[in-house]
């Protein structure tokens, strides 16, 4: 299939991918997936001036996160069916609006609703990485799908520390309506960069949705790649839904601003995407992808090195971070790698049910690591999160790769 897929794809891809569209896909995955996150540091202060009450708080990000992962079902496939360029900028002017409805809601139920639209229409993001992959011949695709994904980590890691401090200078309603004037602007400079793209699928979309079944059931290197990402998202969402909570507690006692610093610089954690292709295309993928989980497992480790509240505890707490962010962005990169070697024509179903695996886990990380952080403190949190490095990584050591496969 992999021989077939390049061999379809390539007169159409090779030559297409510049320096500069590169960096503009990534920049757009970058703004669009910051969407799903403004709200998360801002929820509090949303809550209170919508009426709604505190312990239906979470729902503001709950139904981001719903909506999302609604998108990576049942919006991304359609990558595989329809015209990529007119697809994602209709996705991008649906965003906007979404925003606009959340910049401009004064009550609870428009802002909910404006909430589930964000996150389902912010799954255009997934159609992009894709894309672009789709446009690159293989052996430049995890150098080209590096450099994209890093525009993604950024703005996940971007996105709350730039919300925090933007409602600081002015109040939450400008986050949603300046990120959907970026939206605006991003749409007008994407139908000019990207190219059209034309999938060959002749499935229905009902078609296109029942084969998501057969795919996970017959796509070994899917399945696989996907529960390494399962535990290492669920170890980043527990690590970044806790520390900010540990930083807040009496022993550090870090302000807001603080604690958008220091979210600010695990952003250096990013570097690992443009690596972690190259040295995907190096057929390095194996081992890259060994450290990327044992990252993660040594950066829950080092933060227990010093006393909690101390300077060098703090610093090793930094440290922890980008060492944690590092780990998680190289397995991704390689992992998406992977599996776009499946098919040329089952990338976006393909792409939309691994980030679907993924998102599951960076949702239970969340709540795991809430409900760790309120029975244990720092020390039950960690140790789980050294928990789901250590099984990612056992099963990893089950791991035969073909040798006609490059991952």
């Amino acid at each position: 299939m992999t021989n077939t897929s390049a061999a379809i794809e390539a007169p159409a891809s090779h030559g297409r991918m510049t320096a500069g569209l590169t960096f503009v896909m990534a920049a757009a995955c970058g703004l669009i997936v910051a969407n799903l996150y403004y709200a998360q540091p801002l929820a509090g202060p949303i809550a209170a001036a919508i009426g709604l009450p505190p312990h239906l708080t979470g729902l503001i990000v709950t139904l981001t996160q719903i909506g999302y992962g609604l998108g990576l079902l049942f919006i991304v496939p359609l990558g595989d069916l329809l015209e990529n360029r007119r697809l994602i900028l209709i996705m991008i002017a649906a965003t906007a609006l979404s925003l606009v409805a959340a910049g401009l809601s004064s009550t609870a139920l428009p802002f909910l609703l404006a909430s589930l639209a964000i996150g389902l229409t912010s799954s255009a993001v997934q159609m992009i990485v894709p894309f672009a992959a789709s446009l690159t011949p293989e052996e430049h695709r995890g150098k080209v799908v590096g450099n994209v994904v890093s525009g993604l980590m950024i703005g996940i890691m971007m996105a709350r520390p730039v919300a925090s401090f933007v409602t600081g200078l002015s109040n939450w309603h400008v986050i949603f309506l300046a990120s959907a004037a970026v939206m605006v602007a991003l749409g007008f400079i994407l139908a000019v960069r990207l190219p059209k793209r034309t999938p060959r699928t002749q499935l229905s979309y009902a078609g296109l949705l029942a084969s998501l079944v057969t795919l996970y059931a017959t796509q070994p290197i899917l399945r696989r790649r996907a529960f390494y990402q399962f535990c290492q998202f669920a170890a980043f969402s527990l690590f970044w839904t806790v520390t900010p909570l540990v930083l807040a507690s009496p022993a550090f006692n870090l302000s807001q601003n603080g604690i958008a610093l220091f979210a600010l610089v695990g952003v250096a954690g990013a570097i690992a995407s443009p690596i972690a292709g190259r040295l995907a295309d190096r057929n390095l993928g194996k081992p890259a992808t060994g450290l990327g989980i044992l990252s993660v497992g040594v950066a829950f480790l080092i933060t227990h090195l010093f006393d909690e509240g101390s300077t060098a505890a703090l610093a090793l707490l930094t440290i922890a971070a980008v060492l944690l962010d590092f780990g998680v962005a190289m397995t991704l990169v390689i992992s998406q790698r992977a599996i776009y070697t499946l098919g040329a024509d089952l990338r976006s179903r393909l792409n939309g049910l691994f980030m679907a695996t993924f998102f599951v886990g960076g949702a239970l990380g969340s709540a795991i690591g809430a409900w760790a952080f309120a029975e244990g403190g720092w020390m039950l949190a960690s140790t789980i999160g050294v928990a789901l490095s250590a099984v990612g990584f056992v099963y990893f050591l089950t791991e035969r790769t073909p040798r006609h496969h490059k991952a």
